[in-house]
């Protein structure tokens, strides 16, 4: 299940959505690039199997340096790699390289352990990496890689919409997805729009530039807006300049421990993980093929 409705939360009411749920993402910094976390936040870490989303911003300095993120492990998740600008370069421990650009989708799922890094190509690098919390079924299975150059488009009475995961509106991306989810790209000019929605799904509605309404709730941008299930549409309304916005949902999902880069269900899990990555057990994470330096991983703070 997803994290607990906090008392601040909107009551039940007459407006669209009620109960909707609105939280401010935090600022972190990687190498190379800035972000805004809005997933997990306090009282919510999942959302369907969504159980971490972090929004690339533009940089602030005159002369950034790239992007740049050595060789570190993951256990019992997918990554989802999706740029608005930029380019980066994609290298994992099953030996994988690709170049992604935006518009393309770069998938790695983790299964019991996979390990990789990330080179941006030039500074400037903008979009989101999301995490999908793997199930019970797949996740302690193999690590597997897949690249989609293209992918399907909805156009929407107001805009465009590009299907990243699942389903939305008779287009399915070709992406895998080891629950029932759905992760849609929007791009809207102003308006109102009324998307069909999974009355068992939870979504999420992430600005990317411009505020959005959602029901009756102002959404900013490193913000997340929180629909619970039982709605059979989602009402988006984005204002005179239109907005570039993520929708993510899916069925809400069975409790996670998360931990560093580690997606699990038990602390024991997570030590495992960690005392094979710091110990260089090449069975669980192979070699990475790249010239970064290695990501050592903090100590838990539950290991003595």
């Amino acid at each position: 299940m997803s994290g607990p409705v906090e008392p601040q939360d909107l009551a039940p009411g007459d407006h669209p959505h009620a109960g909707i749920e609105v939280t401010e993402g935090r600022h972190a910094s990687l190498p190379g690039v800035d972000v805004v976390r809005v997933l997990p936040t306090k009282g919510r870490r999942t959302v369907g199997a969504w159980c971490f989303v972090d929004c690339m911003l533009p940089p602030d300095a005159e002369d950034p340096d790239p992007m740049e993120v050595g060789p570190h492990p993951h256990i019992g998740l997918s990554t989802v790699t999706w740029l608005f600008e930029g380019e980066a370069v994609h290298g994992d421990s099953l030996g994988t390289e690709q170049l992604i650009r935006p518009g393309q989708l770069n998938l790695m799922t983790a299964g019991a352990g996979i390990a990789h890094a990330e080179l941006g190509l030039a500074p400037g690098i903008q979009g989101v990496q999301l995490w999908v919390a793997q199930p019970e079924e797949t996740r302690h299975g193999d690590a597997a890689f897949q690249h989609l150059a293209e992918l399907p488009v909805v156009d929407t009475p107001i805009g465009p919409a590009t299907v990243l995961m699942g389903s939305m509106g008779g287009q399915t991306s070709p992406a895998r997805r080891d629950s029932e989810m759905v992760g849609v790209d929007l791009s809207l000019r102003a308006g109102s729009l009324e998307l069909e929605a999974d009355p068992t799904f939870e979504y999420a509605i992430v600005p990317m530039d411009s505020p959005v309404k959602v029901g009756d709730a102002i959404v900013e941008p490193g913000w997340l807006g929180y629909v619970p299930p039982g709605n059979d549409h989602v009402h988006l309304e984005a204002g005179e300049s239109g907005g570039r916005m993520l929708l993510l949902g899916g069925v809400p999902f069975e409790t996670v421990a998360m931990w560093w880069n580690f997606v699990a269900r038990t602390r024991d899990e997570i030590t495992e993980a960690w005392r094979s990555w710091q110990a260089h057990d090449t069975d669980r994470f192979p070699e990475v093929p790249s010239d970064l330096a290695r990501i050592d991983a903090p100590k838990p703070p539950w290991v003595r």
